[in-house]
């Protein structure tokens, strides 16, 4: 369900990274860049005053950084390092670790002065991080994060208010299409139902749409038209809007949808809509970037367009934003804070475009031609700006079961959506109020 969490951010036209990574042991020679006692909250051993002059902080003298990041963003993590151990002369050493990876183990090695540095994770591990004062607020640079970045991606990372990650790179699903079978992408789901009507051949396994319909991750677009998960974007554990008078109508429509894909949840995943896609009998597919490089190479020709809308309303579907964080533990914070910004700017973004394919969070970096000159790329950037973050607070963990049965009974069933939602939701509360989410 949370596969997107571990997964690289778009790799370009050609290849796509796919997050994670081995989870290798720290390096013995990275245990001293941090310490066993959290730094201040605030930007030390300098202020915001005694640095006015000057351009960025002042890092700590002697200073040299621990960096996690993923194995796919190495050639990025490499030459953006290089880069600023030229500039700064704070020597930077990387350490592969998947994104997805990363809180747990901070847990455990920031306290204890293993963990790095600086690390970097999907936005949704942000509640667990700070509710353990694993991470320190993004306040020197705050201003620069929030006007540079898209404000999706900077309310992403922020936490109770708090900016905290500065914003590196963004995903989220969008809407394949083969243009051998269908030549526009459809702005409507109404427009769907129509093509599939006559495009479908079940016997011979054509169908015009497929997307894993029992994964409340790409089914959310449902509920977004008229509902959400938790209030206050994401924040309030105690507003759950999942049951809706807009929500119940986008799972009604969700239900009607078995009309054209008259499989039974359990039969679609993953595997099986990237055999018909490629075997030229499936027509459509949601699915997000990692599935690039697997129809690319299949010598598909296809486009990605925004999702079409459902009853009259935009679809927005989840998104994720992973951002550089600066460990609550390191010895040396200022330095962490300088190249956790110095590696998040328009022009490291842009490199790394070039070298990974990450699609940027910075809004200069987005618009320039050589991101907006892929029409791969744009059509994920377009429903990007459409799409909801992913809740980042614990409690969004006791949302995925019930909601995700709730969809799988209207899907199989035919079970009434309000009844189905009504359920689930007080699922949700009873396990928010009483039960540990996890």
């Amino acid at each position: 369900m949370k596969k997107w969490f571990v997964m690289s951010l778009i790799v370009a036209l050609f290849i796509v990274s796919a997050c994670g990574g081995a989870n290798k042991g720290v390096n013995k020679e990275g245990a001293g860049n941090a310490t066993n006692a959290p730094a201040n909250n605030t930007a030390s051993n300098t202020t915001k005053d005694d640095a006015a002059a000057e351009e960025d902080i002042v890092p700590e003298a002697g200073a040299k950084l621990l960096v996690w990041e993923s194995k796919e963003e190495r050639p990025f993590v490499e030459a953006i390092a290089k880069e600023f151990t030229a500039k700064y002369g704070i020597e930077i050493k990387f350490e592969e670790i998947g994104a997805g990876d990363q809180v747990n183990k901070l847990v455990t090695d920031g306290p204890a002065g293993l963990g790095a540095d600086v690390v970097l994770f999907p936005h949704d591990n942000l509640g667990k991080a700070v509710t353990a004062g694993l991470v320190l607020p993004n306040d020197y640079y705050e201003e620069q994060s929030k006007t540079e970045n898209s404000e999706i991606a900077v309310n992403a990372v922020s936490y109770d208010g708090v900016l905290y990650g500065y914003p590196r790179s963004v995903e989220t699903y969008a809407l394949f299409y083969n243009k051998a079978l269908i030549a526009e992408a459809p702005k409507t789901f109404d427009e769907v139902v129509e093509f599939s009507k006559t495009f479908n051949d079940t016997k011979n396994n054509k169908y015009g749409l497929m997307w894993d319909v029992a994964n409340f991750y790409f089914s959310y677009p449902f509920i977004s038209t008229g509902g959400y998960v938790y209030g206050d974007n994401g924040q309030n554990k105690d507003d759950i809007g999942l049951n809706t008078e807009g929500a119940i109508a986008g799972l009604k429509y969700y239900g009607s949808l078995k009309s054209i894909l008259p499989l039974n949840s359990g039969d679609i995943n993953y595997d099986i809509k990237k055999g018909l896609f490629t075997g030229g009998t499936l027509a459509m597919d949601i699915n997000g970037p990692w599935t690039i490089a697997d129809y690319r190479n299949a010598g598909i020709d296809f486009g990605v367009a925004p999702l079409p809308s459902i009853n009259g309303q935009p679809a927005s579907s989840f998104s994720g934003i992973k951002a550089w964080y600066v460990n609550s533990f390191s010895k040396y914070p200022n330095a962490a804070r300088l190249f956790s910004h110095y590696a998040s700017t328009k022009e490291a973004q842009l490199k790394d475009y070039e070298l990974t394919g990450a699609l940027p969070s910075n809004i200069e970096a987005a618009a320039d031609p050589t991101v907006q000159g892929n029409d791969i790329v744009k059509g994920f950037l377009e429903q990007f700006n459409q799409s909801t973050p992913m809740p980042s607070i614990p409690e969004m963990g006791n949302v995925w079961s019930p909601i995700g049965a709730a969809f799988s009974d209207v899907w199989n069933s035919g079970k009434d959506a309000k009844e189905a939602l009504d359920n689930a939701v007080q699922q949700i509360k009873d396990a928010n109020n009483g039960a540990t989410a996890k």
